[in-house]
């Protein structure tokens, strides 16, 4: 059994910056609007949540001769999310499952009965897409990105100007003074 890599899939950077930066719009202000009690409690709080949100968002997929592999990071483990890994010739089928937004996920279903989320929020989709099928022999033609690239994209521009809006406010509280 040879497990070189074919290929590795990161979460979809327009995914990760648009998380980060609405976190960032939400909580770039608590540390300035903090009692001075709680200041330092604060900067640490907002740094240590930086940390975690940057690391949960740095899950990934590898595909190799044998198997998919879903990785997490030991932050989302801590959080519940887990690890898996198929072996290629145990996916059975595909299963697919509305959501309430109106689109689908879809599941690898194992020939132990087992399921396994499909990523849907990664780079190089169409590629993924390809190896899955290929190492499958399942059309993976109905399957794309769970939510339109350009629903993250404006969350990154919303959330931006968020913070360009928070950086203005505190630049010109703090020079009335």
């Amino acid at each position: 059994m040879t497990n070189k890599i074919i290929e590795k899939f990161r979460t979809l950077f327009s995914v990760k910056s648009s998380l980060i930066s609405l976190y960032l719009a939400l909580t770039i202000p608590i540390p300035f609007i903090a009692i001075d009690k709680l200041k330092i409690l604060s900067i640490v709080s907002f740094t240590l949540g930086l940390y975690l949100i940057i690391n949960i968002t740095s899950d990934y997929v590898e595909t190799c001769d044998d198997k998919i592999s879903y990785k997490t990071s030991f932050i989302s483990r801590i959080l519940g999310k887990k690890s898996w890994e198929i072996i290629w010739k145990d996916v059975k089928s595909i299963k697919s499952f509305p959501t309430s937004q109106g689109s689908n996920v879809y599941y690898f279903n194992t020939k132990n009965g087992e399921n396994f989320l499909i990523p849907q929020r990664i780079e190089n989709f169409k590629k993924f897409l390809l190896i899955v099928s290929r190492k499958t022999g399942l059309s993976m033609n109905q399957i794309s990105y769970l939510s339109p690239l350009w629903t993250y994209k404006l969350l990154t521009l919303l959330s931006s100007l968020m913070i360009v809006g928070e950086i203005l406010f505190l630049k010109i509280k703090y020079y009335q003074y």
